[in-house]
């Protein structure tokens, strides 16, 4: 099938379908299959699928190693393919003489389209596999976290309450003794009053009548001792 491809591919590009290729289109795909050897990443790079960003898609082999349907071991994978395009011997190439030098070295190497595409469906799915799983951890440490701060709150209200408890015994008590004073002025002022009265029965009654003070008693005092 991917020779079927390949000669459908370079009958639309003036290029024969014999062994009589044009020398530069074989010399692309050569240097295309070295390309790949050279800049695929490695399996053992010791990244994980968390960590930061890093050079090609080694970030993401902790992913596909994990998942529940591994892609399956090849000279060739859906990665290299992907390295291959990115190869800087294509660079300046028009996008259907790239693809035509990428399925030449593809078929020089032997890899089956079929497998490329299947390689493709299984890395795919174990990212989307992951993706669903980290969504689900987020949302699961979002509803623990909501808990959290609800209990937070609860707290937070409990306490609340209990200092305005407190508060309001204080203005209570406040009250209280602002109430108790005002009742001690009252009866001071009538203390004060019984005072002045005895102290008016000890001196001369003046001609001016009504209430007097003590301060005017004592004054009518010392007047008669003169």
């Amino acid at each position: 099938m991917i020779k079927r491809w390949f000669q459908f591919v370079y009958s639309g590009n003036g290029i024969e379908n014999n062994t009589g290729r044009n020398n530069g289109s074989a010399n692309v795909g050569l240097g295309l299959k070295e390309a790949a050897e050279s800049e695929r990443p490695s399996d053992n790079d010791g990244l994980s699928a968390t960590d930061g960003p890093a050079p090609g898609q080694s970030a993401f082999e902790q992913i596909y190693q994990c998942a529940t349907v591994k892609p399956r071991p090849a000279s060739y994978s859906i990665l290299k393919v992907a390295d291959m395009m990115n190869s800087p011997h294509l660079s300046g190439m028009a996008p259907e003489a790239r693809r035509s030098a990428l399925l030449m070295a593809l078929e020089a190497a032997g890899a089956e389209i079929e497998d490329l595409l299947q390689d493709a469906v299984v890395r795919q799915r174990a990212l989307n596999d992951f993706e669903e799983a980290q969504e689900d951890r987020l949302r699961r440490y979002e509803s623990a976290k909501t808990d959290e701060n609800q209990a937070i709150q609860g707290e937070l209200d409990r306490f609340t309450n209990q200092f305005m408890a407190r508060i309001q015994a204080n203005l209570e008590e406040v009250a209280h003794q602002q109430d108790s004073f005002r009742a001690w002025q009252k009866r001071k002022q009538q203390e004060a009053q019984r005072i002045t009265d005895a102290a008016t029965c000890c001196v001369p009654t003046g001609s001016t009548g009504g209430t007097l003070s003590l301060a005017s008693v004592l004054e009518r005092a010392s007047l008669s001792r003169r």
